[in-house]
């Protein structure tokens, strides 16, 4: 059996995001169709505990809407042109032996990712994105933004989201990571719920203040996180 979270957008000024961990049998391996067959497994568990339809937001889900939401498949505007989301969040890290290593925005998601400097470069301090500073916590404020930023012009097409109870994203492991899709896109759909994206993209200080009261940030997601590890 494994553990994973679902993410609900709640649409509340002082509550966005729900975290509901479900239980479901784990398919072994790495092939595309076994991480496909746990997937399955995961949204079966949680259609039975009323949590349906949902969205898998990663290349490995069923529907174009989740591939294209993929982090590995959004692109961002910049100064240098339209660049991988995953390569604007990677080269703009910065670690206590150096960095950002600002060459990685012009790599590809997949070769961002592994670049070896991510890994040998010491502690994360912080982001310097093209000279925009941005600090460690909120945890996820940096990636969001990224994400958030790279889908604001779509909202309408966006829209398509409020059908879906949730998000998930077999690829995120609560062991290894913080920053999820998944996560993201609920709150995308809660700050268009509340008429609040532009606003929460205005200022980095409005969107720090804003996410700040979501529940991924809160008490009883650090806990769910410790049950995880115990596992």
């Amino acid at each position: 059996m494994a553990k994973r979270p679902v993410f609900i957008p709640i649409g509340k000024p002082g509550h966005l995001v729900e975290e509901v961990l479900v239980d479901f049998e784990w398919n072994p391996g790495f092939a595309p169709i076994q991480k496909k067959k746990n997937v399955a497994a995961l949204h079966e568990s949680a259609d039975k505990e009323g949590l349906s339809p949902l969205l898998e937001v990663s290349t490995k889900s069923d529907e174009r809407l989740g591939q294209r939401l993929s982090a590995f498949s959004l692109k961002v505007e910049t100064d240098i042109g339209k660049i991988s989301l995953e390569a604007a969040y990677q080269g703009s890290k910065v670690f206590e032996k150096g960095g950002p290593y600002t060459d990685i925005y012009r790599k590809d998601s997949k070769r961002a990712k592994q670049d070896p400097r991510i890994q040998e470069s010491g502690t994360l301090t912080g982001f310097d994105y093209f000279g925009r500073t941005w600090p460690l916590a909120p945890e996820t404020a940096f990636y969001d933004w990224l994400y958030l930023s790279a889908l604001s012009s779509h909202q309408e097409f966006l829209k398509r989201l409020y059908s879906y109870k949730g998000f998930t994203d077999i690829e995120f492991n609560p062991q290894r990571s913080i920053n999820c899709q998944a996560h993201t896109c609920a709150l995308l759909v809660s700050l268009l719920k509340l008429n609040s994206l532009d606003k929460a993209l205005g200022s980095q200080h409005d969107f720090i203040d804003m996410i700040s009261s979501d529940s991924f940030k809160k008490d009883h997601s650090a806990e769910l996180r410790q049950q995880e590890l115990a596992m």
